[in-house]
């Protein structure tokens, strides 16, 4: 007993224990995720002062590196490097906006990134240990072939008939079928906001919209459910047609426009394409009623969204880039505030790990394949909630 209080003493003692950090790397931990010292001081329950004073001297307890390490979401063992670690993304980067380089990739974004390649990896052993064949569309294409012949190799793929939206009831049903049939041949689709289940962490909009992970048996989009509802089909189809030209990415579109780069225009011209097919919308134009929204009637024709369709408009020449602007503000201005919201659960995790995935996941712990501890840290659940996914799913062992 009185080993053990000694030991808590010592243990006290040791946290209290001031040292010297680099006093760039501290300032470099809360600039990776964008906190002003005020900021910061109110996660940490100090004063300011004592922000400042740690990145001016580097003079800090053990304790406090424990605490900073978690309010700035940095790995401890980082915070003891000589310098600031140089963070980049594993994949490339197609954020640019206008002639801005794009953003340093927040600790959300890049811990996104490597949960999702982790997924990716090991459903790739998976499906090579099943003997399952590689999928023949990926890489399919490049940036030289025609937009429309991707486009329709995507919706071949698929099975979509032409005009298949048209049996569909509205843009929000259409998206929720095509993201089905993207699983159903075999690519991994993930719609989340937020940094695996963790809620009180969402993804910020503003720095990602999606991304596509590409590999020859397990292809991976991810869609970052806290974009404008709206947008998202525009962003799926645009990840899709990243798989078929076997580039992977991260986008971010300002009015739905790509970056200035010749992988991201291929991409936004298959993905407009695939939803709204020029020759189709050039006829169906003149058709159009003159009214104050006109671009509701090409939405309901195509089952996009009325901003969806408004963007093909422009890209087709049909109308200015004012207007498109003016409609775009006005739309997204509407959109504004209505996020998704909670849902239930279980509806969740069918858009989070996939119905596909989650199986696959469970059949290997079913099987004695994967230990639990692993099965916990590629769907993000835990103990019960782990052992009744597969029900509460609605998955097929």
């Amino acid at each position: 007993s009185s080993g053990r209080v000694r030991r808590q003493r010592e243990t006290v003692g040791n946290r209290r224990l001031q040292i010297t950090l680099q006093p760039e790397v501290l300032r470099w931990a809360r600039e990776r995720i964008e906190f002003s010292p005020e900021e910061l001081a109110r996660k940490m329950q100090v004063k300011p002062d004592r922000v400042l004073e740690w990145e001016d001297s580097g003079q800090i307890s053990v304790a406090q590196v424990d605490r900073l390490a978690a309010a700035t979401r940095t790995p401890e063992g980082f915070l003891y490097m000589s310098k600031p670690l140089e963070e980049v993304l594993p994949i490339a980067d197609f954020r640019t906006v206008g002639d801005r380089p794009p953003r340093r990739p927040s600790p959300d974004l890049l811990e996104t990134v490597y949960t999702m390649q982790r997924r990716q990896e090991w459903m790739h052993d998976e499906l090579i240990a099943d003997d399952a064949p590689p999928l023949d569309f990926v890489g399919a294409f490049n940036t030289a072939s025609d937009p429309k012949v991707a486009a329709a190799a995507m919706r071949a793929a698929l099975a979509l008939e032409p005009g298949w939206a048209a049996g569909v009831g509205g843009w929000e049903n259409a998206l929720r079928f095509l993201r089905i049939r993207i699983e159903e041949i075999g690519i991994l689709v993930v719609v989340t906001g937020v940094v695996g289940n963790n809620n009180s962490r969402p993804l910020d909009p503003e720095e990602f919209r999606a991304f596509a992970l590409v590999d020859d048996y397990a292809p991976l989009i991810f869609v970052n459910n806290k974009d404008y509802k709206s947008a998202q089909m525009f962003t799926m189809a645009h990840e899709l047609a990243h798989i078929f030209v076997g580039e992977d990415g991260v986008s971010n579109f300002e009015e739905l426009r790509p970056a200035p780069h010749r992988t991201e225009i291929f991409c936004n011209g298959v993905a407009a394409e695939f939803l709204v097919p020029s020759e189709e919308l050039r006829a169906y134009w003149p058709t159009v009623p003159e009214s104050q929204d006109p671009y509701q009637s090409i939405a309901r024709r195509f089952k996009v969204s009325g901003i969806v369709a408004a963007r093909r408009a422009l890209d087709l020449h049909l109308i200015d880039q004012a207007s498109f602007s003016e409609f775009y503000r006005e739309y997204v201005g509407r959109e504004r505030g209505k996020g998704p919201s909670g849902g239930n659960f279980w509806h969740n995790q069918n858009v989070r790990i996939g119905k596909r995935f989650g199986a696959a996941v469970a059949r290997a712990v079913a099987e004695g394949r994967l230990f639990y501890r692993d099965a916990y840290a590629l769907t993000g659940l835990k103990g019960d909630t782990f052992v009744n996914m597969a029900r509460n799913m609605g998955v097929q062992l």
